[in-house]
């Protein structure tokens, strides 16, 4: 493929191959079938969580043998891509497709579940939902909102942000007016940044017209197709304030539990069986895209200053110990079993994965 018809072929094709029943005709349902409705906080077929919501109602559908049927829709359609979980709690719609960054307001415990700075890689997230005893947590938090939880996807390493200008200092943050979201913006909003929610779409125009000074939205191949470089030639790493961002599918508790226990058996495993496959697809895409932000469109990698680093590291733990001692004995518990497994992972994977990708910057042969 000429790589620079990419931007636009992952814009589409891959869209267009994980084509959402919202967009197409619907045959007549057969007698037994179910239709439910996916709401969803993305532009329709957005490269990355858009593509992502298609391919869980495809994967439900399938599993569930064709008894089961997912509608998307895509955010503003019917209701605003922050409405998703109001929505799905009251029943408006069966399910919907987001990311637990986005519900601070309800309960700061839901962001552990999202992003977090200085937080859990990817691999990590999946480790502590599945061996480290985070989806009982998960489950008894949304249960308060109706709401039945799974993980569907993490995008992986969210990058620091799209930069105006460079930042070569702690103070060179304060006052910049930059969109972030879940606890990423509690910390960076004690260091003195005027922290924006907005979705994507509005962080492009709001550096456009300058109202915003920097931003971030996931990585390379989304960032890409929303067309930040053109406004913003400064990309910075490393990947600190979101180390992963998990994608989930939030199911109405009422709808889900009115389901046959092989139904709802179908949209578990439609759920797990997606989030390798998103995040293999976000690294893949991300590593194309790079390059391509770089060579065709004048992007500047800009690495943080340690300084900057460990300044953001030290309001991320001032954090992280008021969430070990929150009101809510439920959020101080899910913030101590966060940090159990933080420990325990990080304790490994220095010597493990860590230690690859520092042996692979070594100065040897090998090709390229």
């Amino acid at each position: 493929m000429d790589r620079r018809q990419f931007l636009k072929s992952t814009a589409i094709g891959t869209a267009g191959a994980a084509a959402t029943a919202g967009g197409l005709a619907t045959p007549a349902l057969a007698q037994g079938t179910q239709r439910w409705t996916m709401v969803t906080s993305w532009p329709r077929n957005l490269p990355g969580p858009g593509v992502a919501a298609n391919m869980l109602a495809e994967r439900i559908a399938a599993l569930s043998g064709g008894r089961l049927e997912v509608e998307v829709s895509s955010a503003g359609e019917l209701v605003p891509g922050r409405g998703v979980f109001d929505a799905v709690s009251e029943g408006t719609a069966q399910l919907y497709h987001s990311v637990p960054a986005y519900w601070g307001s309800k309960s700061i415990g839901f962001l552990l579940f999202g992003s977090q700075p200085f937080g859990l890689t990817a691999i990590e997230q999946s480790g502590w939902m599945n061996h480290g005893g985070g989806q009982a947590l998960y489950d008894e938090l949304y249960a308060r909102f109706n709401i039945k939880p799974f993980l569907c996807g993490n995008s992986g390493a969210q990058w620091f942000g799209w930069f105006r200008n460079e930042i070569n200092s702690v103070d060179d943050l304060r006052g910049l007016r930059f969109r972030t979201t879940g606890l990423n913006s509690e910390v960076l909003s004690r260091m003195g940044m005027a922290v924006q929610a907005m979705g994507g779409a509005d962080m492009f125009q709001a550096l456009q017209s300058g109202t915003l000074d920097a931003g971030e939205f996931i990585g390379p191949w989304t960032d890409s197709a929303l067309g930040y470089y053109q406004v913003a030639k400064n990309y910075y790493y490393p990947c600190i304030g979101e180390p992963s961002s998990a994608e989930e599918c939030g199911v109405n508790m009422d709808a889900f539990n009115s389901l046959e226990d092989d139904l709802k058996q179908a949209v578990a495993l439609a759920c797990q069986s997606l989030y390798d496959q998103v995040l293999t697809e976000y690294n893949t895409n991300h590593a194309k895209a790079l390059p391509m932000l770089v060579e065709e469109h004048g992007v500047k990698l800009r690495q943080l200053p340690d300084e900057v680093v460990v300044a953001i590291g030290n309001t991320a733990g001032e954090v992280m110990r008021e969430l070990l001692e929150h009101e809510d004995e439920l959020v101080a518990r899910i913030a101590r079993s966060f940090v159990d497994y933080r420990t325990l992972s990080n304790g490994y994977m220095k010597y493990a994965d860590g230690s690859v990708f520092r042996a692979r910057d070594m100065d040897f042969d090998y090709p390229t």
